[in-house]
């Protein structure tokens, strides 16, 4: 079975978030399962040198976008046994960045349109070109509309994952008429209508022969208005082709066992998982004691990851015997009130106002608690490396945090972390409190949650498993 991944970053070219982390790993695991599966991004100017300097031009052509007459080429290179091909045009891609451009409808128009003009240039047919959010999105619409009736298109079913629904390529039905050459009847309400405008992503919705989005529980909630970001009743009215599949970690990359930049590797191991706790305390120059639970939060510093409550309840946080060591960046308010706390509590709070993926290794790997607390998370990445590593969760049960962390029953003994409900700070208190007495007061249940943790899998052998299922389901 032959599958294109189109989206707008992959790891370890080019990254902004948690996108490129399943577009780095999921199609490794596809193909170690016996799919043929292709990714193909734009060639943007920041992907690092050592990369381009491996690629091979493998086509050269031209792509029109309404008036417009473009130049395109595809290079090539191969990673983890996955082909990857790179949409080249310095007029669109050279510029520092990915996001954020005045002309972003043309930018990823321009790639949608040469993801179906390169596919015969490349000699790739394949049978299900699976589209990541909303710059993605028009490859469905233009297929049905320009190409499914050549007889090289008339076979390929498309699928439309949502990694996030607030973002939706929302822009005026002007700049989709200019750049598509599509019809007035997609610009009704039922078709790619939004907000007065037109949406990428909304196309992708309508027109995919399949839906996916990243967990079980998010799949559910965007079907009601508090989720739906507006797109909640297309996405009830196609709940038939909607599936949530919760996303995986690489477990080459995020190995405890094996990661270069741990001070001591380890898998179960509690007191060699120590060692790298008292050897961080150390380096930010914190107390050296084993027994101050660390709670550690990587994250973006936007109210999405719940940063507005831990603003409202920072000061009772301090007031527990913990240290809370944070690494991020994101809006200026919630930096300095981190840079703020580590100041008045330097003994208590280490605050890093950057992002370095090694650093974040070493905290996963140090901190005893991952704190969580999102607004809404489709699915979330940091919970899955904490238990990985062991680092035991503090979340709100939304999305794919819901699917992942069971919450700690001791009456039971099950469960992985610890979990509040409703959004509100004054739970997510309790639950850090409770976090934090069985840390330091029952050890038989510290060491139990551990247990439950190695249980668990999050690697993609099993979320593989049912893309594969949903592929087979679609083209047969």
């Amino acid at each position: 079975m032959k599958i294109l991944f189109a989206a707008s970053e992959a790891v370890p070219f080019i990254k902004t978030g948690g996108l490129a982390d399943v577009i780095g790993s999921l199609p490794k695991e596809l193909t170690r399962q016996g799919l043929d599966v292709r990714v193909i991004l734009p060639k943007y100017g920041d992907i690092p040198a050592k990369y381009k300097d491996e690629m091979t031009h493998v086509a050269a052509f031209d792509v029109y976008l309404g008036w417009r007459k473009q130049y395109i080429g595809i290079d090539t290179l191969v990673m983890d046994g996955v082909t990857f091909y790179f949409v080249d045009n310095e007029f669109y891609y050279k510029r520092p960045g990915i996001y954020g451009y005045g002309d972003e409808a043309e930018r990823f128009g321009f790639f949608c349109r040469g993801v179906l003009e390169a596919l015969p240039q490349l000699e790739f047919q394949p049978d299900v070109i699976h589209c990541h959010d909303w710059q993605a999105g028009m490859i469905p619409v233009l297929l049905k509309a320009h190409y499914q009736q050549l007889p090289f298109y008339s076979g390929i079913k498309t699928m439309t994952t949502v990694h996030n629904l607030k973002y939706q390529g929302v822009f005026g039905q002007e700049v989709f008429k200019d750049l598509f050459g599509l019809s007035d009847d997609h610009f009704s309400g039922t078709a790619l209508e939004l907000h007065g405008g037109a949406s990428f992503l909304k196309g992708g919705l309508l027109y995919s022969d399949q839906i996916t989005t990243v967990s079980q529980t998010y799949a559910e909630e965007i079907q009601t208005p508090y989720y739906g970001e507006f797109l909640d009743s297309l996405l009830r009215h196609r709940k038939d082709q909607l599936t949530g599949i919760v996303n995986g970690i690489d477990y080459d990359v995020f190995d405890p066992m094996t990661d270069p930049n741990l001070v001591v590797n380890y898998r179960d191991s509690l007191p060699k998982k120590q060692l790298n706790k008292t050897a961080l305390q150390e380096r930010l120059g914190l107390p050296v004691d084993g027994d101050i639970p660390m709670i550690v939060l990587v994250t973006r510093f936007v109210q999405q990851k719940g940063l507005d409550l831990i603003q409202h309840v920072l000061r009772e946080i301090l007031a527990l015997d913990i240290q809370l060591v944070v690494l991020g960046t994101g809006e200026p308010a919630y930096e300095q009130m981190f840079r703020n706390a580590a100041l008045t509590h330097p003994t208590k709070v280490s605050a890093h106002i950057y992002f370095d993926e090694g650093l974040a290794h070493q905290f996963y790997a140090a901190s005893d608690l991952f704190l969580m607390p999102s607004q809404f998370e489709p699915c979330g990445i940091g919970q899955l490396i904490a238990l990985r590593y062991r680092s035991v969760p503090i979340v709100r049960e939304t999305g794919g945090l819901k699917d992942t962390v069971q919450p700690y029953n001791e009456f039971t003994g099950e469960g992985t972390g610890f979990s509040f409900t409703h959004y509100n700070a004054h739970d997510m208190l309790h639950s850090i409190r409770r976090a934090v007495f069985f840390y330091k007061n029952d050890r038989e249940s510290w060491l139990k949650i551990q247990q439950n943790m190695k249980k668990g899998d999050f690697s993609w052998r099993k979320s593989a498993q049912q893309y594969i299922t949903l592929y087979k389901e679609m083209t047969t």
